[in-house]
């Protein structure tokens, strides 16, 4: 295990650094090693031990394919075991795996992995027994403060009984994608799907993994990897090999030139369908049949709707779907239209989750391409969101961009950022100018940052959790409208930059 006497390299001074609003996150060596990873099993294995949080006995562990993620989670077992809990290590999986085994079981999870961020990066998700979401202000502090109680693992004589590095458990881990792969297609119908339903013209699929956990997932939950028929589709897999340090390109979606290769190829194959999916896969973009990039608020649209129906036809009068304020108001639009209610919320996943549960939520979609479904304990699947669409195009001869057309009546800025001194100040001045009319007659509303909320227009700024910015996103029912309202309003925010 790594020395860490220096000061600077303590291991509240290295907490500090990558311990987000979420999540942990941060470079490995500098910030993250096997000490921290240690210390942080011994502090979650405190934390949920805790009658108040359902007296835990077990954590399950698993990790993304990046080079120390191994390592890092089986210090986080050994962690977990030295304060007397139990560690299921089920190796490597997509965190929605993670969380899916979390629910299943009924039990905490740590996943080690930094999602999208760069080679060189790593981190790890926290959830709940049953998948509950858990952010800094509920329980990761907690786990923080736990943490810097753990022993010092170097220090340990093994014939004290200093803790082994377990190996994955094999068997629970093919448990875990087997149940997995079956949930997916069980939700979305695509276990009932035969060859001859689909016509014999079956759909294609190109799936743009980013060499991150996508590539496992394919041949699961599509494929016979895990002993299951295969689901009578093509699907082209491109950079499906894992690896950490990210050889192609980034496992970054968000990023428009990471989305190249996967946009080419589909219109190479004549693809109905393209996925694009972050280095953990929890997150998924999708490209329609000429290459376009669909919105995620329109995909969250068009699933929302499917859940809708799915949840009235099992009795439920008017079902939730919630949104968060930075969705198009095509989402809240299509769901009062399909007989649910939209419950607005604000941007981030453990807000989401927990509001998801206390409203009893049947899905949930954000702007990034997170999506959240209650069958799924309430948790985000970027793979479940693939299953719905691909489930979708099986049962309409229209084409995923006509679908997506008929659902996009607005004009997004989509979200930008800008560093500044002061994000408290660029706020107060932003709701200033706004209640003062500078940006168009609309109503305020001070909720996860300042909105202006206009007849045929919308626009807010958010400060960034993690770092000295804030975010604006704006939405009218014009392009030179979104252009002239962004224009004035960045240019409010950079003039206190």
């Amino acid at each position: 295990m790594t020395d860490t006497s220096a000061a600077d390299r303590t291991r509240a001074a290295r907490f500090d650094r990558v311990l987000g609003a979420y999540d942990l996150r941060g470079r490995i060596g500098a910030d993250l090693d096997e000490d921290l990873l240690f210390s942080l099993g011994w502090g979650a294995a405190v934390h949920f031990r805790e009658a108040a949080h359902g007296g835990a006995e077990e954590i399950v562990i698993g990790c993304d394919m990046r080079p120390d993620s191994p390592r890092f989670a089986r210090a986080a077992a050994a962690g977990v075991r030295a304060a007397g809990l139990r560690a299921r290590y089920v190796g490597m999986c997509s965190t929605d795996q993670l969380y899916f085994a979390s629910g299943h079981w009924d039990m905490p999870g740590l996943m080690v992995t930094a999602s999208h961020n760069p080679a060189g990066y790593n981190g790890v998700k926290v959830c709940g027994p049953g998948a509950a979401g858990v952010s800094r202000e509920a329980g990761l502090g907690a786990i923080r403060d736990a943490a810097l109680t753990a022993p010092d693992p170097a220090a340990q004589d093994s014939a004290a009984g200093a803790p082994s590095l377990p190996e994955p458990d094999a068997e629970r881990a093919a448990e875990l994608a087997r149940a997995f792969a079956e949930r997916l297609r069980a939700l979305t119908g695509l276990d009932a799907l035969t060859a001859a339903e689909c016509g014999g013209s079956r759909l294609t699929v190109v799936a743009d993994a980013g060499n991150g956990m996508a590539g496992k997932l394919l041949g699961e939950v599509f494929g016979t990897d895990c002993g299951l028929e295969a689901v009578p589709l093509t699907v082209i897999g491109l950079y499906t090999e894992l690896d950490g340090t990210f050889p192609n390109h980034p496992a970054n979606p968000l990023v428009p030139e990471n989305l190249a290769d996967v946009r080419a190829a589909v219109l190479a194959h004549g693809a109905d369908l393209g996925l694009a999916f972050d280095g953990d896969a929890d997150r998924c973009f999708f490209i329609d049949g000429t290459g376009e990039v669909l919105s995620p608020s329109a995909v969250g649209a068009l699933v929302a709707e499917r859940e809708i129906a799915r949840a009235r036809a099992a009795g439920e009068e008017t079902p939730v779907v919630l949104h968060n304020l930075i969705t198009s108001r095509i989402v809240a639009e299509t769901v009062e239209a399909a007989g649910g209610r939209a419950v607005r919320t604000p941007v981030g996943h453990s807000g989401i989750k927990r509001l998801m549960r206390e409203h009893d939520g049947v899905f949930a979609a954000e702007h990034s391409a997170h999506f959240y479904f209650r069958d799924f304990y309430s948790a985000d699947s970027g793979m479940l969101a693939a299953c719905h669409l691909i489930a979708i195009l099986t049962g309409t001869e229209a084409s995923a961009a006509e679908l997506v057309a008929a659902r996009e009546r607005y004009v997004a800025s989509g979200e930008i950022n800008s560093e500044v001194a002061d994000p408290d100040a660029v706020l107060a001045d932003f709701e200033r100018r706004a209640r003062a009319g500078e940006f168009g007659p609309g109503e305020v509303d001070v909720f996860d940052g300042v909105s202006l909320e206009g007849a045929d227009f919308w626009a807010n700024v958010r400060r960034s959790n993690t770092e000295p910015l804030v975010r604006f996103n704006c939405e009218t029912t014009d392009p030179a409208r979104t252009r002239s309202l962004t224009e004035a309003v960045l240019a409010r925010v950079r003039a206190r930059a």
